[in-house]
């Protein structure tokens, strides 16, 4: 005797079957749309959130958003400013149209933070830092130098010679898009080489110190060789 064939699950007639494949094909259409709203609305959540618990919020995109002030104010064609002083023979002051005029380098590189996230592949664009301290004359005595940023907290260093290496930009660009505000735009520091939190978020000085001064995660327990894979006890691993 034939046994009987177990069930498959209700049946849906044509016109739920197009209509559910309408919605999914409508869902993929609207997928870019919908992934820069949500990276707009927490970046914009960020910039508010001195507790940094929107940086835990799930984002498509893979970036995570971390201010370590209550907010910080926006800047762009008129009103921003790099300056570069210190121990060099020609302090500059820079404006955004300025740093587009010079020649920029794009780089693809992953993007790795030492919470474990990363973004692969991000593609960044800008002026190489050796640049324009070469531009600037740095002198004998510096040996490092120091970054700080608008929004009037955070810092970071490098040694002079990490500062000099070829994947290292003042980056104007990244995803082949200016710098949004939420990513620290108009103007950042990009450390290919390292983790995230040493690429200081709206980047405004550059100062030539005689050695190191670590910077603000440094002064709570971070590497200040924060090397990706030899660093802060993390490898280099897909998380």
């Amino acid at each position: 005797m034939a046994s009987e064939p177990e069930p498959g699950g209700t049946p849906i007639g044509r016109r739920l079957l197009l209509g559910t494949l309408g919605l999914g094909a409508l869902g993929v259409a609207a997928a870019p749309t919908l992934q820069r709203g949500l990276e707009s609305f927490l970046g914009g959540a960020a910039d508010k959130d001195p507790t940094g618990l929107t940086g835990l919020l799930p984002n498509g995109g893979g970036f995570r958003y971390y201010s370590v002030t209550s907010s910080v104010p926006k800047k762009g064609e008129n009103d921003y400013r790099l300056t570069i002083d210190g121990l060099v023979d020609r302090p500059t002051t820079y404006t955004l149209d300025e740093l587009r005029a010079l020649p920029q380098t794009r780089m693809v590189r992953d993007v790795q933070c030492v919470t474990g996230w990363r973004v692969p592949d991000t593609p960044f664009e800008g002026v190489r830092l050796s640049q324009l301290l070469d531009a600037a004359g740095v002198r004998s005595s510096a040996g490092a130098v120091r970054f700080t940023c608008f929004d009037g907290a955070y810092s970071e260093s490098l040694t002079l010679s990490q500062a000099r290496r070829d994947d290292v930009l003042v980056a104007l660009r990244m995803q082949d898009k200016n710098l949004s505000h939420s990513h620290g735009g108009p103007v950042r520091l990009y450390v290919a080489p390292m983790y995230f939190y040493k690429s200081a978020k709206w980047l405004s000085g550059i100062t030539l110190t005689s050695d190191v001064r670590p910077g603000y995660w440094e002064k709570r327990g971070y590497d200040v060789d924060a090397w990706v894979g030899r660093s802060n006890g993390r490898d280099d691993e897909v998380t």
